[in-house]
């Protein structure tokens, strides 16, 4: 019904909001259509134990499971910006006030119980719950709540967990591994990417990418939407920018020591947006919704293509640097699981150098080996001469499905 705005997994079923629709998602990809619930934009979706929430351009929907969707309107609510489920309570925001819903009735606001986050004066820009206690990231500070009861707004700010950098956009920030990331700032900086927990913020972005969100305008920033992705191994945050996804990869970063990120994209060649939307692990496989298209789809590693589509991919090595001193680069050895490409076809892997980082020298290539061929090395020979110290780049597309190990080098030195 239109391009994929939000989805949850609820009661073991997988609920999407899509163009004006909310909807139900089966195992199978089919779509039943719910209700109409206006708006365009990212979406919202939380749940409480009888209903799940669902903001769509500033209303706000409570559903209740047997296919009716019911708006909130009691005027006492306001615009719903962003909202949460906490202790019984949905909490949500104008940008101003924290407003909680009642207890014993969800569709009824109390305008004596509302709170505020007001540590600065900046625009409450998203809710997000860690350890069951409601953060609400403002502009440029964070702040902590937790619930102390009483007959007026029911949760204390904490002072002690205040942080002094914001989120620049209402889902540019999620919550992985009880800890919160952000991309935001604090007053009089420039916009970055942070992991916040106990009070401090740690900057998870490298100087590079701090240069390509500098690229953007902090209008472009504020549309930004950032995904977690927990799965065999992988712990990642997806921030998917208006053109290219960065992704933040947390346990890489912890083995090696410093911030590790990489790209998705679903183009050929070059930079393109990434097609994947708001992956739900549900009906015991990872939900997605096609960029383009609207389609449901799956994650899967079977395949290596985007909805059917040939993707490219690209990694670099290191600076290589040998101290000043020459050598003659005589093989390069990718080690790699080969032989797993589509029936019938033998991909292309290409390599190229460059001194300089700037211009590369002609690609070099050489296949990948048709199907069942596991035994095939992926060497290039007479590599040319290192003179300083150089970069290697590899790149090849889909179809070759590698799943590359490290690589190897020949080399000899040479005496001044």
């Amino acid at each position: 019904p239109g391009k994929d705005r939000a989805a949850i997994n609820w009661n073991d079923q997988c609920f999407r909001v899509m163009g004006t629709s909310f909807v139900r998602q089966s195992s199978a990809g089919g779509l039943t259509i719910i209700s109409d619930v206006g708006g365009v934009g990212q979406s919202t979706l939380d749940y409480s134990f009888d209903y799940l929430g669902i903001s769509s351009s500033n209303n706000f929907y409570l559903y209740d499971g047997d296919e009716t969707v019911t708006q909130v309107t009691d005027p006492d609510l306001g615009n719903v910006i962003d909202f949460i489920w906490v202790d019984g309570y949905f909490m949500t925001t104008d940008g101003t006030s924290l407003v909680v819903t009642e207890l014993n009735d969800p569709f009824q606001v109390n305008p004596n119980k509302f709170g505020s986050s007001e540590a600065d004066p900046d625009p409450v820009k998203a809710l997000l719950k860690v350890k069951n206690e409601p953060h609400a990231l403002n502009r440029y500070t964070v702040e902590v709540f937790s619930n102390i009861g009483g007959t007026g707004f029911p949760f204390q700010r904490l002072e002690g967990a205040q942080i002094q950098k914001g989120t620049v956009g209402t889902y540019s920030c999620c919550v992985i591994n009880d800890t919160i990331c952000f991309m935001g700032g604090g007053r009089n900086e420039s916009i970055s990417v942070w992991i916040g927990v106990n009070g401090t913020a740690t900057k998870i972005a490298t100087r590079e990418i701090d240069q390509i969100l500098n690229s953007y305008t902090e209008t472009d920033l504020e549309s930004v939407v950032f995904e977690k992705y927990t799965h065999e191994g992988f712990n990642q945050v997806i921030m998917r920018l208006p053109d290219q996804a960065l992704v933040y990869d947390l346990n890489a970063s912890r083995e090696l020591q410093r911030p590790v990120w990489f790209t998705l994209d679903s183009a050929l060649d070059g930079k393109s947006a990434y097609r994947a939307l708001n992956r739900v692990w549900c009906y015991s496989q990872w939900n997605v919704a096609d960029l383009e298209t609207n389609r449901i789809g799956i994650l899967s590693n079977r395949v290596s293509s985007h909805w059917g589509d040939l993707v490219g991919w690209n990694f670099s090595t290191p600076v290589i640097y040998n101290e000043g001193k020459r050598a003659i680069i005589h093989e390069l050895e990718l080690v790699a699981l080969t032989g797993r490409s589509i029936i019938g076809d033998d991909s292309t892997v290409w390599t190229s150098y460059s001194e300089d980082g700037i211009t590369f020298s002609m690609e070099k290539a050489i296949r990948s080996g048709k199907q069942g061929d596991r035994q095939r090395r992926l060497c290039w020979f007479n590599q040319g001469m290192l003179r300083n110290w150089r970069v290697q780049k590899f790149r090849g597309t889909s179809d070759a499905h590698l799943s590359v190990a490290r690589l190897e080098a020949r080399i000899e030195g040479l005496a001044w």
